[in-house]
């Protein structure tokens, strides 16, 4: 029974075994032809070398702006928050950081992998972003923005593109990696096409410092990453001076023969017109834009209050009336030259009512005490009022709420009536004088100012009165205070009050603010704008017409053409692995820049 079984098993594992080498077989047989395929793209017999890594990288920068701008079409919802709105609140979303940061990590592997002249990593990249971009777009996506791949045209533009960029990553692994990489793009020619947009890509913040350390690791070199850079700035500096002589080859000036005047009042007129509006920019930017998109910003709420020896007596939230036909009548006031640069919606009207909000709570002890201050003629007593202003921060103001106040000492009559009515001997109504600002300016900062101009020679009068309930009340005797303007408001209204009516009336005129796209900028002030905006930029200016006299040796080289050529040599014996002879130019090209006598023989006109 024993042998039996020990056959079967033998049996069972020799076609186990057989199963799995026939499938093994068939196996490699499928993979050989995708072997092959993947051995003849690395290893081909021949292969016409090109370079269209600009191209590739031209894509992903497309691309790259499309996740920038277009970040709320890979959201979960078609209408989400704006990416600069989120920057501009300090905020940034998980997801745009990881598509950023993931985009911008393809760039660098990709120019990795061009300066290494790896085919096969560019192979295995390639495959990589193949499967998972696709996988992530079709998949993945429409699972995070609940909508469908065909419903999200951002999402189409950003993988038409993509695949722009897959054909030509494809096109340049079945051609293969460049054997020589010489220099940038823009200077393979000497127009002024090479040399505004060679000056523009060094322009980009960062762009010219990170290629040159990117080259400077992976490329074989013998340089330290300092001589490096003095390589690259070398070249860059004579291939700009290459530009401008051959722009001059091509438009030379006669001998003797003054600048013509369209040169002249074209370029010097340019330059003229673009210094007064750097100068004069913070004025002109502040006044363009509240009278030209300048955003009304009328108060939501408005509070004042009533304090009488630091014992708080009144305080009241206005209700706001927005005047609009009747800001005509309020121009005819001599206060035009201030008024004219307001419009009707700038004007509102805040409805006080006179009744305080609150009850007068006061202890026994801190009432006498305030009578006693009241009679003591020797002793300062104090009257303020405060009002607040609170606007729309969305729109643009520096501030919330704006904040004012306006106290005065209390005469010796006035003190007495006041004691008589908080005695209880006098039910009359107490007139406070130049105590009430009727006209009051709400500028976009904290501060809320009386406006000067309207008033004739006092601010306004209000009475004070204190009224209590009666006494067979179950809480007691309460105590309010109720406040009258002692005049009317000099618009006529169907809502404003007459001057029997409790309450008050503000007139406040809100200065229009920035539009929130160009807060940031507004945002600084006049002041503020003079000195981030004005004196950097006039540093920059100054340079440029300040420090020529120390690079003329550098910059005034009638022919580059050798020293050009010295430095292409560079980059070339580099290309070849001849680092012993790379290390021997470098140090030719630095004891060129040493010595003054060299550098004059070797940039002659070659008639010379």
């Amino acid at each position: 029974m024993f042998n039996i079984f020990y056959s079967f098993f033998i049996y069972f594992l020799v076609c186990l075994f057989s199963l799995c080498l026939s499938s093994l077989f068939r196996l490699v047989e499928f993979c050989q032809p995708i072997r092959q395929f993947f051995y003849n793209l690395i290893h081909p017999e021949y292969n016409a070398v090109t370079d269209v890594y600009v191209l590739m990288f031209l894509a992903d920068t497309v691309d790259f702006i499309i996740i920038v701008f277009g970040f709320w079409a890979f959201g979960k919802h078609q209408g989400g928050a704006d990416i600069t709105s989120s920057l501009s609140e300090d905020q940034v979303p998980g997801p745009f950081l990881v598509m950023v940061l993931i985009q911008f990590g393809t760039m660098v592997v990709d120019r990795a992998l061009y300066l290494r002249k790896t085919v096969m990593g560019k192979v295995i990249f390639q495959v990589v972003l193949v499967f998972g971009i696709h996988f992530w777009m079709f998949f993945i996506l429409p699972g995070i923005t609940e909508r469908r791949f065909s419903q999200n045209t951002i999402a189409q533009l950003w993988y038409f593109v993509k695949c722009i960029y897959f054909g030509l990553s494809a096109y340049q692994i079945r051609c293969g990696y460049p054997t020589r990489i010489l220099g940038n793009f823009l200077t393979k020619s000497y127009s002024y096409v090479n040399l505004f947009l060679f000056q523009g890509f060094r322009l980009i913040p960062f762009l010219t410092e990170l290629r040159a350390v990117m080259d400077w690791i992976w490329t074989d070199t013998t340089l330290s990453l300092s001589s490096w850079i003095c390589v690259e700035d070398i070249y860059a500096h004579i291939f700009i001076l290459k530009c401008w002589r051959e722009s001059e080859k091509r438009y030379p000036q006669p001998r003797g023969q003054k600048k013509k005047m369209v040169v002249k009042y074209g370029m010097g007129g340019m330059i003229v017109m673009l210094l007064i509006c750097i100068i004069w920019f913070p004025l002109l930017f502040m006044s363009l834009i509240k009278s030209v998109a300048g955003v009304v910003n009328t108060p939501l709420d408005v509070s004042v209050t009533l304090t009488l020896g630091g014992l708080q007596v009144h305080d009241t939230v206005l209700l706001i009336c927005m005047v609009i036909s009747a800001f005509g009548q309020f121009l005819c006031s001599s206060a035009m030259l201030f008024l004219e640069s307001y419009i009707h919606e700038d004007l509102t009207v805040a409805e006080l009512e006179g009744s305080s909000n609150s009850l007068w709570t006061i202890s026994p002890p801190s009432k006498r005490n305030l009578i006693q201050m009241l009679s003591d003629a020797d002793e300062k007593f104090p009257l303020t009022f405060t009002w607040s202003i609170q606007r729309n921060l969305s729109l643009g103001a520096k501030a919330e709420t704006a904040i004012g106040k306006h106290y005065i000492d209390l005469d010796k009559t006035t003190r007495t009536k006041l004691k008589n009515l908080l005695n209880g001997t006098e039910h009359k109504e107490v007139v406070i004088e130049n105590i009430f600002p009727r006209y009051i300016r709400a500028p976009s900062d904290s501060n809320a100012k009386p406006i000067g101009q309207l008033y004739k020679n006092e601010y306004m009068s209000i009475t004070l009165s204190l009224h209590k309930s009666s006494k067979d009340s179950t809480a007691g005797v309460q105590e309010w205070w109720i406040v009258n303007q002692t005049e009317a408001g000099p618009l006529s209204l169907g809502s404003a009050r007459n001057a029997n009516e409790s309450g008050l009336e503000l007139y406040i005129i809100s200065d229009q603010v920035s539009p929130p796209s160009l807060g940031f900028l507004a945002g600084y002030g006049i002041m503020g704008l003079y000195m981030s905006v004005v004196l950097v930029i006039g540093k920059f200016v100054r340079e440029f017409f300040s420090g020529i006299s120390h690079t003329i040796m550098f910059e005034e080289l009638p022919n580059v053409d050798r020293i050009l050529k010295l430095c292409t040599d560079i980059f070339l014996v580099r290309e070849t692995g001849e680092l012993d002879l790379e290390e021997d130019m470098y140090a030719k090209l630095i004891f060129l820049y040493r010595s003054p006598e060299t550098m004059i023989k070797w940039t002659r006109e070659k008639s010379e």
